[in-house]
């Protein structure tokens, strides 16, 4: 039995992996979790613990108009918290330390009619103080990697799932109230949150460390997540190319309608070879990810 520590309460991830640990692994795995807001997590003893998670952090940021004190608070909680607990935990004597990263570490997806494959090549270039955030702890908390402590960090697309938050939510709200949507052919790439859950469990009963890009095995198109959406909600919805070409105008205006046109059928994919593991985490396609997120 390994017992585990969430550092960051109350967090999707957090809550779905503690949920899912115990659901198929309360033989192999116990889970605690610790609230990071007030402080009083430093005076916590994290010897009794194999392996720390930490999911505390500030998400989905509104980089326009934002102010020297909203990015400092980025860093401070994305950054600096994230390696002031990696330091803990190896000074404890936990054996491994598990860190959320994410795809925003290399910036921005490709807009709409451009194609972005992220490879093994492919080097980190956040876009913004958010990505940058997440990109300085990434390379802080792997820097006290040694023998004795294991540094597993993980770079997910982006992750849904019943109750996730972002960008699906408002997809899952268009499919359940439009009459129609464009067909366009772009890809992404994307991570059930059961997948996450899965690999998770993984690699901390192998206590596997490095970096890993886990996906889903197929790569995602915006109108085929739509309609698999609207079939489950049991509403009828037209999916067609007609409407292509204003998508494309949206693209090009400038302001927020392009933003909104760009990240919804912008492109971003990782290369299906980086997210291959000796083990199998992907417990669910597409199709039955969806359905379980929206019954």
């Amino acid at each position: 039995m390994k017992n585990i520590l969430i550092t960051g309460a109350n967090s999707y991830i957090g809550t779905c992996f503690e949920k899912y640990a115990y659901e198929h692994y309360s033989d192999k795995l116990a889970v605690d979790t610790v609230d990071m807001i007030d402080g009083s997590w430093r005076g916590k003893d994290f010897s009794a613990y194999e392996a720390v998670f930490h999911v505390a952090g500030i998400a989905h940021a509104d980089v326009g108009n934002v102010t020297d004190e909203i990015k400092a608070k980025y860093y401070a909680v994305n950054t600096e918290l994230a390696i002031e607990t990696a330091k803990k935990a190896k000074e404890d004597g936990v054996k491994q330390f598990v860190f959320m990263s994410s795809a925003i570490i290399y910036g921005d997806s490709a807009p709409y009619g451009e194609s972005k494959l992220i490879t093994n090549d492919t080097e980190p270039s956040p876009a913004n103080f958010y990505g940058d955030s997440k990109w300085q702890a990434d390379k802080g908390v792997r820097e006290l990697s040694d023998e004795s402590f294991n540094v597993t960090v993980l770079r997910p697309p982006m992750i849904y799932g019943k109750g996730s938050k972002g960008n699906y939510p408002v997809l899952s709200k268009m499919a359940s109230k439009l009459p129609v949507f464009p067909n366009v052919k772009n890809e992404r790439s994307m991570l059930y949150i059961e997948n996450l859950c899965e690999f998770l469990c993984q690699v901390m009963i192998n206590n596997k460390g490095g970096i890993y890009w886990p996906q889903n095995a197929e790569y995602s198109r915006t109108s085929e997540i739509v309609k698999m959406i609207a079939e489950a909600k049991n509403h009828k919805i037209l999916v067609s190319g007609i409407f292509n070409p204003a998508v494309k105008l949206a693209s090009i205006i400038p302001g927020k309608t392009r933003n909104l046109a760009n990240k919804a059928f912008g492109n971003l994919t990782y290369d299906m070879a980086m997210s291959e593991c000796d083990f199998d985490y992907r417990v669910a396609d597409l199709k039955t990810s969806i359905e379980r997120t929206e019954r």
